[in-house]
């Protein structure tokens, strides 16, 4: 690995603008985008993916991989992407830096505690849960009523045992009340900090956060407890996106982590925005499959930062198109499941191109896939005219992603000259049960959507208290377009169930919960965790 100064030399970077993290890591200090405001942004590429299986298919890889092919092509790139969380990284994902030789370095420290922020994230939310508990115990002056108090406990582990629990057991002095806790990537403060570009927009953002209601059905927020400033302070280093680099030296930032099917799943505006004014090529990643993060970056990120996309790579691998089919994990298949779940890949094509976007089909290439059955997916996708490359990043680094990267690059040369409208879901205007019910018709393509008593409560209180202006950020599984998991490949004819919606008023978002969606994952019978381990020189084993 290179110093990081020598990393961001490159960039043109000034140590000013730094602050080291050891040898291999440091932040930049937003401040930089003042310096650069005169600089014309490089070309957005998105990397999205068709619905994953349980391992996830390479999207991490594929982006880092692209990187490093146009790096060996002579182009300045840069990638931006999500901070790991510790939950999946000791449960069933295991580490979020890529694999083989598309890594981002030093990994074991990404995937850990790296520069604190998940750890300040969670300081921040936790003291406002205290402070929102200490204010009903000093007398209650705001009027809580204490089975209205909306605003939650976070940790940043998967604990399905803290999903419902028991607050003010004991000699306290204080209510007992039911809470929950969810993981740290589905804080609303998470989310926040991927919107939030400088400390006054950061503060008012906190302040707007709902925390609960008085019996008379008055919304209580952050600000009214006073609490923006001190959770301000807690996050002060957080904004400020990480630098670090790739297994060759590309140049990352990765930042913050919000869940895809849970929020809106992408890193920092202010990442992004930095890293358009340093390289020519950005690439960054969005949760999941197309219709979870490629859907929110498009319709809440692009709208809310402002910069363009220019190209939207759409991964797919053999093995989920085959799952997708109905291959069971024990089988070993052939072309037979390919042609049953191709139509996932399809469908998220189509996606893609509702939206108006370029786009290029990237197979992630895995050891075990057969000439056959790559020949099979070349030829149904040209057959339909889209053009497919083949990304063997993970084995052979940027030297088998180069294609990949003149593919890429020739897309964007030859769209250069062609102005672009995206077709955006919804309209921002629009009520936030007119957004839900596009999302799930238009992108999900349900032929029916169904509320609960619960959820229809929610949209009256939308109403009364003029809410409308909220984007709409779906929650739902990620493993099927639908909202149950077991439905695979291109269900069609099916109903979309909301089962509650969460008003998230500190970032703007509705949050509808569709089907069985959880904000705390559980740990599977045997987790990652127990392959993780320590040698007496430090070096950690089992994560990746």
């Amino acid at each position: 690995m290179k110093i990081v100064n020598e990393i961001a030399k490159d960039l043109g970077i000034t140590d000013d603008e730094l602050e080291f993290y050891g040898k291999y890591m440091a932040k930049v200090n937003p401040s930089i985008l003042g310096r650069l405001s005169g600089k014309h942004n490089g070309k957005m590429i998105l990397v999205t993916a068709i619905n994953p299986t349980s391992a996830g298919e390479g999207k991490t890889t594929t982006t880092i991989g692209l990187s490093q092919g146009l790096k060996k092509i002579g182009k300045k790139v840069m990638v931006t992407i999500r901070e790991p969380s510790l939950g999946p990284n000791f449960g069933i994902k295991g580490g979020g830096t890529g694999g083989g030789k598309c890594q981002l370095l030093p990994a074991d420290e990404i995937n850990l505690n790296f520069t604190g922020d998940f750890p300040a994230i969670s300081a921040a939310h936790n003291l406002l849960s205290a402070l929102v508990n200490n204010h009903v115990f000093q007398g209650n002056e705001l009027g809580f009523d204490l089975k209205k108090i909306s605003w939650k406990r976070t940790i940043d582990m998967n604990d399905r045992s803290l999903r419902q629990i028991l607050v003010g057991i004991g000699d306290q002095g204080g209510a007992l009340v039911e809470d929950t806790f969810l993981i740290t990537p589905a804080s609303e403060i998470m989310a926040i900090m991927g919107f939030a570009e400088n400390y006054d927009m950061l503060k008012d953002m906190l302040s707007k956060i709902t925390v609960g209601y008085t019996k008379e059905g008055k919304r209580i927020t952050a600000g009214d407890l006073k609490a923006q400033g001190a959770m301000a302070a807690l996050l002060k280093n957080t904004i400020k996106p990480n630098l670090v680099q790739s297994t060759e030296g590309v140049p990352g930032f990765v930042h913050i982590g919000p869940f895809g099917n849970i929020a809106h799943g992408h890193n920092s505006i202010v990442a992004d925005k930095i890293a358009l004014k340093l390289a020519d090529y950005v690439i960054t990643e969005a949760g999941f499959g197309s219709e979870l993060g490629a859907q929110k970056f498009v319709d809440i990120v692009l709208r809310r930062a402002g910069f363009d996309l220019d190209l939207v790579v759409l991964v797919v691998s053999i093995k989920a198109l085959k799952h997708h089919g109905g291959m069971k994990s024990t089988e070993k298949g052939g072309v037979e499941f390919l042609e049953k779940g191709i139509d996932n890949l399809f469908y998220h094509i189509g996606n893609v191109e509702r939206y108006g976007l370029p786009l290029i089909i990237s197979l992630n290439r895995f050891k075990d896939d057969r000439e056959n059955e790559i020949e099979y997916l070349k030829r149904e996708t040209e057959k339909k005219g889209y053009r497919m490359v083949i990304n063997e990043g993970y084995s052979k680094g940027g030297d088998g992603a180069v294609e990949f990267a003149q593919s890429v690059v020739e897309m964007l040369e030859a769209k250069a000259s062609n102005p672009r409208n995206i077709t955006f879901s919804y309209e921002r205007d629009e009520p936030v049960k007119t957004k839900i019910d596009k999302i799930a018709s238009k992108v999900y393509g349900a032929s029916k959507i169904e509320y609960s008593k619960k959820a229809l409560r929610v949209l009256k209180r939308v109403k009364d208290e003029r809410l409308d202006f909220l984007d709409v950020c779906m929650a739902k599984t990620q493993y099927s377009i639908t909202d149950d998991q077991t439905k695979l490949g291109w269900p069609k004819d099916f109903t979309i169930t909301i089962e509650d919606i969460m008003l998230s008023t500190g970032v703007g978002f509705a949050v509808p919960l569709l089907g069985e969606i959880m904000t705390m994952p559980g740990l599977p019978k045997h987790p990652i965790s127990e392959e993780v381990n320590i040698d007496e020189r430090g070096n950690i084993t089992g994560l990746l």
